[in-house]
């Protein structure tokens, strides 16, 4: 197991064989499980951490 790369912020962390995740500093897996290195660096590359959705209101008729 080699260590953990930091791309974008993200560590690319690789688990178990063939079982690569990206993972946020805080240790909260991110997406994966990825086969490959290679795979999960090219998804941290372009992820963008994107802010939930507005909670919407219920509307009384």
């Amino acid at each position: 197991m080699s260590a953990a790369k930091n791309v974008n912020g993200y560590l690319i962390k690789n688990v178990s064989p063939n079982e690569w995740w990206m993972i946020t500093p805080a240790g909260e897996k991110v997406a994966g499980p990825f086969p490959t290195e290679k795979m999960t660096v090219e998804v941290a590359e372009v992820f963008e951490d994107l802010a939930p959705p507005a909670r919407s209101r219920n509307s009384q008729s």
